[in-house]
């Protein structure tokens, strides 16, 4: 199993984008990216905080919200 990324918020940020998110707005220093899917509509909010590192449990929780692996989240960060 591929050990979950350690990345800044920004960078997550733009992989989500990848992925097919489209940030809607900004409140502060967090990002509401969101997802709209056949049955339901996915909003996560990333903090984007400069230079720092999302925490894994973090992390974890905005990969099982917005339904991507942490396979397929690699793949969108480079």
């Amino acid at each position: 199993m591929t050990r979950l990324p350690r990345v800044t918020g920004k960078h997550m940020v733009r992989a989500l984008t990848k992925a097919g998110f489209v940030c809607k707005r900004i409140e502060g220093s967090h990002h509401i990216l969101q997802k709209d899917f056949p049955d339901e509509k996915v909003i996560i909010p990333v903090p984007v905080h400069a230079g720092k590192i999302i925490k894994p449990g973090l992390c974890k929780h905005i990969l099982r919200k917005s339904g991507l692996s942490v396979n397929e989240i690699h793949k969108f960060l480079h």
